[in-house]
């Protein structure tokens, strides 16, 4: 399996990923059942929020490198049908907006994003990677709603593990607390650090075992204070809420598990 999935394979997974929550979608028999892992919401709502975000996403790669905001929807294309089969044609449309802006665009071009002290760069490709992992997400809470959860596919889950602690587990806002390492271990055979301190945080992946030590991205102290195990759909899901922390093996200082989830960077 490749390291990293390029930006076409990125498209290809955006597209299998949202055919996955259609299917589960139009295998229910009742659109207005809780979703359990996003318990303020129906099934209803988990719709309308991935077609209406969807869209939004494309209008806004759409708006090129100096949008200062995220851009609303087309008035009158945010709302979804009530009706199955115009319902499934309108996230299918959702879908393919994103895909056509994001393929117009290209992965190098600039783009308005909300995560702008993290590693993860402010372009178009970083844009993709992050709505196949939403999405991903989105479709395993909609196959769980409907009895059928699926775990995530590995090239999926993978990446998004990365992606997240990219994205969401690095910043230049000072760590409010000791100075911690953090590893996570996929049991595929990738590994990841996490380094928090008052510069920030921010994350790699870490050398294969065996590896020589110039394949490490950065320095790599012996022993981390805290890690975090299991498999790569496993980490996305903890990360994202969907289970428990503790379903992953835990070992070192757990405290900082729960500094991490209640931090807030501003």
């Amino acid at each position: 399996m490749q390291e990293t999935l390029d930006f076409p394979d990125l498209l290809r997974l955006i597209d299998e990923r949202s055919a996955a929550f259609r299917a589960a979608i139009a295998s229910a028999p009742d659109l207005d059942v809780r979703v359990p892992t996003c318990p303020d919401w129906t099934l209803s709502d988990l719709v309308q929020h991935l077609g209406e975000g969807r869209r939004a996403w494309a209008a806004t790669v759409a708006a090129g490198p100096d949008a200062t905001a995220k851009v609303a929807a087309p008035q009158g294309d945010a709302t979804a049908p009530r009706e199955r089969e115009a319902l499934l044609r309108w996230l299918a449309e959702s879908t393919q907006l994103l895909l056509d802006a994001l393929r117009a665009a290209g992965p190098d071009r600039g783009c308005w994003v909300w995560w702008g002290t993290s590693q993860s760069p402010r372009t178009c490709g970083a844009v993709a990677r992050h709505q196949l992992h939403e999405i991903a997400v989105h479709a395993y809470d909609a196959q769980l709603t409907v009895g059928a959860p699926e775990p995530l596919p590995e090239d999926v889950a993978l990446d998004g593990v990365e992606e997240f602690l990219f994205t969401l587990c690095t910043t230049t806002v000072a760590w409010p607390h000791e100075p911690a390492v953090v590893d996570y271990h996929a049991t595929e055979g990738r590994s990841w650090r996490n380094w928090l301190s008052g510069d920030g945080a921010r994350a790699a992946r870490l050398p294969a075992p065996g590896a020589p030590a110039a394949a490490a991205t950065h320095e790599a102290p012996e022993t981390a204070d805290a890690s975090a195990e299991g498999a790569a759909g496993e980490l996305v899901l903890a990360f994202y809420g969907r289970v428990p922390l503790d379903s992953l093996e835990l070992d070192g200082d757990r405290g900082v598990f729960d500094q991490l989830v209640s931090w807030e960077p501003e």
